[in-house]
Order: C-alpha cells, then sequence, then structure tokens
C-alpha cells in the first residue's frame, strides 16, 4: 500500500501549495481583476462592489483550501488514495486555470466556475471524508 502511495501524497501536497500560492496572489494583486470585471467608465460603488464579490470569493478560496490541508496534514485523508486522486485534479486544473484567469485578465464570472468545480466541491468530498473517517471509522 505504502508503494502506491509514494508518489500521490506529494502530489496532493505541491498542488494544494500551488492552488493557494495562486490564490494568494490573486488576493494580493486584485485590482486589475476587478477592473477587468467593470465597464470602460465605471463609478466607485461599482468598483467597490466588485471589489467585494473579489475578496468574498478568494477569502472562501481560502477557507475550502484551510479545510483541504486539515484533513491531509492532520493525516485523516492522506492515505485514502481516490480522495488523493480526486484532489490533485481538481488543484491541478484549478492552478492552470488561475493561471490562465492572472495572465489573460477573465471576467470575474469565470472565478466563480473555478471556484466551484475546483474548490468548493473538493472541499465539500473532503469535508465527507472527514466524517466518515472519524465519525464512522471507515476509510475508502
Amino acid at each position: 500500500m505504502a508503494s502506491q502511495l509514494s508518489g500521490i501524497v506529494p502530489a496532493r501536497f505541491l498542488t494544494l501549495m500551488a492552488h493557494l500560492t495562486l490564490t494568494i496572489t490573486i488576493f494580493w494583486a486584485r485590482d486589475l481583476n476587478v477592473r477587468q470585471c467593470l465597464p470602460i467608465t465605471f463609478t466607485p460603488e461599482q468598483y467597490e462592489m466588485k471589489d467585494t464579490e473579489m475578496i468574498i470569493g478568494l477569502s472562501m478560496t481560502l477557507f475550502c483550501i484551510l479545510i483541504e490541508l486539515i484533513g491531509f496534514l492532520g493525516g485523516i485523508s492522506m492515505f485514502i488514495s481516490l480522495d488523493c486522486l480526486f484532489s490533485i485534479a481538481a488543484h491541478a486544473c484549478a492552478s492552470v486555470s488561475l493561471s490562465y484567469y492572472v495572465f489573460e485578465l477573465r471576467d470575474c464570472d469565470d472565478f466563480w466556475w473555478i471556484f466551484g468545480f475546483c474548490t468548493a466541491f473538493p472541499a465539500f468530498v473532503e469535508i465527507i471524508v472527514i466524517i466518515s473517517v472519524l465519525a464512522f471509522k471507515k476509510g475508502f
């Protein structure tokens, strides 16, 4: 069993860290992305509304990544191979998508698609795994 997971565990950690790093980078430099979401002429109220939307989305992303890090680094889901593979796929897709989102200055609505499929859904799966392991003493 250990030989099967020898490459999966570090890959999961690296994809989680890549997603976390990109999220923090976007959080610090969100001004260009917020401006890209607005029309050419915009009011300060429109800017504040989109900026607040981005802050909420990025904060929720950080919270979801934190949930996964707690389950992973706490050892709860570290050796559950199906969860590891799903997490690797989701966070690798999130990293590539967020990189494209930053470099191409995509619309803010695209961020919510990335959040839903590549951040919130894996966090939901992680919560199910944590409950399954801790409450029912059952791994997958």
